[in-house]
């Protein structure tokens, strides 16, 4: 049975619902709605309502152009409801709450896709074990990264540090504790928690941080992002300057990101994309002097965000999500390895080969393409952020995920984003299925979930800190703890990643 129940923000009055003992409030506005050169500035803090605002069904996403090609099959539950109110958010709380901790999720989608309306991230097994679950949505592409060379830099993360700043203010209406915020985030929104580590205009706003599959390596430079604008600009027809962008449709300027991406990744030359041609996303954070002085992990290195508590980590086959679908993983011959190996840094490619095959002596070509990949791109740099805390005050504790999926035959193995559903423990959500196949297995939800939980109350998790002995908690597969997997692997990339 669902009733309503009404809570008082800063804006005004909203009415939610009520269902098995959880509170709902949906499409929350954290920002004025967006509209003409609005798309592309700062936004606005939303205006007063008087009444009540019916919260009870999601607002609106953000433009974006949806997942592309193979991966497509995998990731169905893509929800797109465009509209101007977009830089919403939802809150989960148990009813009658007060004062409890609070968790933050940033989505991920390579900071072009995703939505903080997906049935992945519904908050309610948060809220049943005590948490206030907080969702948001933040510009993406070119509306959330598209860097001009004036100074409205970053726009995606000024939305999320909007959002923090929303929560902070508000979320005690909810049942939350202001003082006990754990922002969180996979993929581009471990990127983004990473970032909002390295951010003084974060500073304060969250007390812990989960980054799963996404760390502090991942910001571009400004010149870099400057060449994207001014490739995009050329094929749309218009200035490189935000006045220029301001008279382009938005669903106009996703399609033409779309195609230039796809023109970036057909022809990733360093000379001209710098370092997108390893990072394989068009837009990502921008390394501007303000949101962002530096690339995150220096800044964290530097003791920025020393006093938060952190949760890091990846999954054991990150990198099979992207070239398992399609079959790519089965076209790439043994002569690929080596270039790969030098296109990620690795200083003798033919030894560093030599290291991941005698690791996995029966892996396939395909199989150790994504062993380098991922650790570039995902495990490396997860380590270095526990690393990069070495001295700090506040504890960095690390897990890897393990439990495989059983979908395309297996062959995706604990793939990127296969934990979600188990974080959130949302097993029967709509899509899971597609990514972890079918009946995936309650106990590791149950083992993953309950982690996240201990640690947003502030608990020990379960296990010690990574350091000194670099301690993993493992999720699914074999579980318990591991003790510095992989030396010899971890060792090649010393000074590279």
């Amino acid at each position: 049975m669902t009733s309503s129940v009404t809570a008082e923000t800063r804006s005004g009055r909203v009415r939610g619902t009520v269902e098995q003992g959880v509170a709902r409030f949906l499409g929350l506005p954290y920002a004025a709605p967006l509209d003409g050169a609005g798309w592309l500035l700062p936004a606005a803090s939303p205006a007063p309502w008087a009444g009540e605002r019916d919260a009870s069904a999601f607002g609106p996403t953000v433009p974006k152009p949806g997942y592309q090609g193979p991966v497509a099959e995998i990731l169905t539950a893509e929800p797109d409801f465009p509209g101007p109110e977009c830089l919403n958010l939802n809150v989960w709380a148990p009813e009658g709450a007060d004062a409890l901790p609070v968790f933050v999720w940033i989505h991920g989608g390579a900071f072009r896709n995703g939505s903080g309306r997906s049935g992945y991230y519904d908050g309610a097994a948060f809220a049943r074990d005590g948490v206030v679950c907080v969702t948001i949505n933040y510009r993406l592409g070119a509306l959330g990264f598209l860097d001009t060379g004036d100074e409205h830099t970053n726009l995606g993360l000024r939305d999320q540090i909007m959002a923090l700043e929303w929560v902070r203010d508000n979320i005690a209406a909810f049942g939350g504790d202001p003082a006990r915020v754990t922002v969180a985030g996979e993929s581009a929104g471990g990127m983004s928690v990473g970032s909002l580590l390295g951010s003084p205009r974060a500073q304060g706003l969250f007390a812990q941080a989960v980054l799963q599959s996404g760390a502090g390596h991942h910001a571009i430079t400004r010149e870099t992002a400057q060449q994207v604008t001014r490739a995009l600009a050329e094929r749309l027809g218009v200035e490189p300057t935000r006045a220029g962008f301001a008279a382009v449709d938005p669903a106009a300027l996703v399609d033409a990101t779309t195609a230039l991406d796809a023109e970036i990744q057909a022809n990733p030359d360093p000379t001209a994309w710098g370092e997108l041609s390893r990072n394989v996303m068009i837009f990502e954070p921008v390394i501007d002097g303000d949101v962002l002085p530096q690339l995150p992990i220096d800044a964290i290195r530097a003791g920025s965000g020393a006093g938060v508590r952190v949760l890091v980590g990846a999954n054991a086959d990150e990198a099979r999500f992207f070239i398992v679908p399609g079959g790519l993983i089965d076209l790439l011959p043994e002569a690929a390895l080596a270039p790969t190996a030098a296109k990620y840094g690795l200083p003798d490619p033919a030894a560093a080969v030599a290291a991941y095959r005698a690791a996995e002596p029966a892996a396939s070509p395909g199989d150790l393409f994504c062993r380098i990949m991922a650790d570039w791109f995902f495990g490396i740099p997860a380590v270095r952020i526990a690393e990069a805390r070495a001295e700090a005050p506040a504890a960095t504790f690390f897990y890897r995920f393990d439990e495989p999926s059983t979908a395309l035959g297996g062959r995706l193995g604990a793939c990127h984003a296969v934990e979600l559903a188990f974080a959130f423990d949302n097993l029967h959500a709509e899509g899971v299925t597609n990514l972890t196949g079918p009946a995936p297995a309650q106990a590791v939800a149950d083992e993953t979930h309950g982690a996240w939980v201990r640690f947003t109350r502030g608990e020990d998790p379960g296990w010690a800190p990574y350091l000194p002995a670099r301690t993993v908690r493992v999720f699914g597969g074999e579980g318990g703890t591991v003790v510095d997997p992989a030396p010899e692997l971890r060792a090649l990339w010393d000074g590279v990643r």
